[in-house]
């Protein structure tokens, strides 16, 4: 190294180099350089870099060295860094205790640091330890600025509660902060997701008479709420009115239109849209076609996909092996498997390679049996359906989840719950774990059914089984963890959309029940019924 290297030329190495461990050895063999010292520059760029890619250890271990190099007052920014990456990995309690670690090493958190846990703790869903948190902020006469207010506007919304985040937004300025289209938008995003479209309206077009005007990333955000509501024409209203104030468009503005109108089944409009992309002097990108050529596979259009394909060639846009894979995903589940083959072999000789997912999808098609019995469920023979189920373990052919699904999916369409709730638990017993599909399927019958007592059964089941979103494992007290998981469990299921709403508040008013933990749930196996019980905490 040259005597005369600088901590900013330290930091510029660091910042470029793509292998964090790399980065790392670099940033270390410096330090014995002849009158070399590391600064507030270097470590920072350090700790980010090593954050950023998940390297959590080496991270702490460097956050250690600096608190004994540097001025643990002039730290937060590192701090901040830190919450935020271990935020991006989903690692909640380490990002909390990282702030909790601040005031113990003479840091004093700033709004900017509350500001950071409280939108990790909100993205999360942990609404209540997030306020918390803006309360201890304001016992510590922290005042709030303006992403405060839009943390806990995001927040209310993010509970369905947007009246409530339309006052926080109104009350704004007597707070000293001026209203912003971020916050704006995230209150109107709030009242479409629950379908008042007067209310949101009326709101947008108040926050643009007083020529607070979204920028496209602001207003993407807003239209995706909708569109993946499968409402473009409202969306199309919206961008109406801020095209005439000289916002325009971008590729990903285009995208979530494709998004929603390929939802609603509207391809025909969807693939006109690239007129449109065209018209605006932009260029379609790969992303752009896929999302069509998904479209207009999953409906069985595949000689239209086909075709988008040639004109992505006629416009100078290449096709990937993602492309070639949505169709041939296509024809395995029409039962085409000669024209999935022959696809196949195209985009071979293309020169596009298939992938791992391209063999499973030809695989899965392969898989007759699972052809034959979603033929007879969607005739609603079950009972040929389980026969045929049934005669794959004769021979051998092991059913996969999607024969599972398409079973109880038979049971649940013929009205049969008792048959697609035995199904389900049957299976689960000899080790087979469903899909998050499959079990909304039955929870949802069972909840129209009022039939609450096995259907929180499932819950409890699941979380024995780990069958949980990740965030439950950042919970590490066990008696914090029983309470929290089911909860969580029904709140990820709703948010996936695998159970309708009905059957959430049926089910989170059933796991706040304390009764039904005195209870045993009865399985109605058909070898067996009435032999067994399956307790609500999930045992047998």
């Amino acid at each position: 190294m040259s005597p005369a290297l600088l901590p900013k030329h330290v930091a510029s190495v660091v910042k470029y180099q793509r292998d964090p461990i790399k980065a790392l050895a670099m940033f270390n063999s410096v330090k014995t350089e002849n009158g070399f010292k590391h600064t507030l520059l270097t470590y920072k760029c350090m700790i980010e870099k090593l954050g950023f890619h998940g390297e959590f250890e080496e991270m702490e271990s460097l956050m250690s060295e600096v608190r004994m190099n540097i001025d643990n007052s002039l730290l937060e920014g590192v701090y901040i860094g830190a919450i935020r990456n271990y935020g991006r990995k989903g690692k909640v309690q380490e990002a909390v205790d990282v702030f909790e670690r601040m005031d113990f090493y003479n840091c004093e958190p700033s709004v900017q640091s509350y500001n950071a846990v409280m939108n990790i703790l909100v993205e999360y869903g942990y609404f209540n330890q997030a306020h918390k948190v803006y309360l201890r902020m304001r016992d510590k006469v922290v005042i709030p600025d303006v992403y405060t207010f839009t943390i806990r506007i995001k927040s209310f919304c993010r509970t369905r509660r947007p009246h409530v985040a339309l006052r926080l937004l109104n009350n704004m300025p007597s707070q000293g902060c001026e209203l912003n289209a971020v916050a704006y938008c995230t209150v109107i995003g709030g009242f479409y997701e629950e379908n008042c479209q007067v209310e949101a309206y009326q709101l947008f077009e108040g926050m643009l008479e007083q020529c607070i005007c979204p920028d496209i990333t602001t207003f993407n955000k807003l239209i995706h709420t909708l569109c993946k509501k499968g409402d473009v024409q409202e969306s199309e209203k919206l961008l109406n009115k801020v095209l005439k104030r000289g916002i325009l468009p971008n590729l990903f503005t285009f995208n979530i239109f494709i998004q929603g109108l390929c939802k609603k089944g509207a391809l025909s409009e969807a693939v006109r849209s690239l007129d449109g992309v065209r018209c605006e002097g932009l260029k379609p990108t790969i992303v752009l076609y896929n999302t069509l050529v998904k479209g207009l596979s999953q409906r069985g259009l595949i000689l239209q996909a086909l075709q988008l394909i040639n004109e992505m060639l006629d416009h100078g846009c290449s096709p990937n092996i993602w492309t070639y894979n949505l169709v041939i995903n296509g024809l395995c589940k029409m039962g085409c498997m000669s024209d999935a083959n022959i696809l196949t072999n195209d985009a071979i000789a293309k020169g596009y390679l298939p992938d791992i997912f391209t063999f499973n999808t030809l695989i899965d098609g392969y898989s007759t049996y699972n052809i034959m019995i979603n033929s007879f469920v969607e005739k609603l023979n079950i009972n040929m359906a389980e026969k045929l189920f049934r005669e794959m373990g004769d021979k051998g052919c092991a059913p996969d989840s999607y024969t599972y699904r398409i079973i109880i999916d038979g049971f649940c369409k013929t009205g049969n719950i008792d048959s697609g709730y035995d199904f389900l638990i049957e299976n689960i017993e000899k080790g087979f774990i469903p899909s998050l599909t499959t079990f909304g399927q039955v929870l949802n019958c069972l909840c129209v059914g009022h039939r609450v007592l096995e259907a929180v059964g499932i819950i409890h089941l699941m979380v024995r089984k780990g069958i949980v979103p990740e965030v439950v494992n950042t919970i590490f007290e066990a008696d914090k963890k029983e309470v929290a998981a089911p909860k969580i469990v029904v709140e990820d299921l709703l948010k996936k959309s695998h159970i309708t709403y009905y059957a959430y508040e049926v089910l989170y008013d059933g796991i706040r029940d304390r009764k039904l933990h005195k209870k045993k749930l009865p399985t109605r196996c058909s070898h067996d019924r009435g032999t067994r019980s399956l307790n609500v905490d999930g045992t047998v």
